[in-house]
């Protein structure tokens, strides 16, 4: 897990402003660099550290990941069978959890450096894969791949595989075996409480700094 939150660290894109689309390796490489840089110069406490990696992370990087279809691809089968409004709920909380996850190990971050390798795509390819490596001085490199597919608005992520293993297709396993326990509410309570638990303990950590 530590391994895995190290990665997510490295491997978060930013939003760029741009009136053209920026191509998927492009964007990776230069905001990969951007977000290493902005957590180097935060010289601040811990606590603050924190806040503010939280703020970046729902502000900056999340846009750029397609939480619909990620959430639908972790859901499996059972998106079909999800109400609208149970849909909602699933992106809401998926999204959520992971503005916890990437926050967390945005603090976990020691000096690595990450690597895009060159990109191979056709001209008009609506998919593609963006290949890199996570590297630290005397450490073997972690690759991540990250899913990525074109829209109207720029490149957006719909998986991110880390050493061999995807993201979508681990929670994908979760999910379905507490739907198949309880049914898709009880998973979507399961999310909000988990989600809540980590809110709460950050503002406490934050407070007894």
């Amino acid at each position: 897990m530590k391994r895995f939150l190290l990665a997510l660290s490295l491997c978060t894109l930013i939003g760029v402003a741009q009136a053209d689309i920026v191509a998927p390796d492009v964007l990776i490489r230069t905001t990969a660099q951007e977000v290493i840089s902005i957590v180097k110069q935060d010289a601040g406490s811990k606590a603050d550290n924190q806040k503010k990696i939280l703020a970046m992370v729902d502000a900056k990087v999340l846009p750029n990941f397609d939480f619909n279809r990620m959430t639908q691809l972790a859901a499996g089968k059972y998106w079909r069978q999800a109400t609208p409004e149970q849909r909602q709920a699933l992106v809401a909380e998926f999204r959520n959890m992971l503005v916890r996850t990437y926050t967390k190990a945005f603090t976990m971050y020691r000096d690595q450096a990450i690597e895009v390798k060159p990109l191979k795509m056709a001209a008009g390819d609506m998919e593609t894969t963006v290949r890199t490596q996570i590297v630290k001085v005397g450490g073997q490199p972690t690759s991540v791949d990250y899913q990525m597919k074109k829209a109207d608005d720029g490149w957006k992520v719909f998986d991110v595989v880390i050493e061999g293993v995807s993201m979508v297709t681990s929670y994908r396993s979760t999910f379905s075996s507490q739907i198949e326990q309880s049914g898709i509410d009880s998973l979507i309570k399961s999310l909000a409480d988990m989600n809540a638990t980590a809110a709460s303990a950050a503002l406490h950590k934050a407070d007894a700094k």
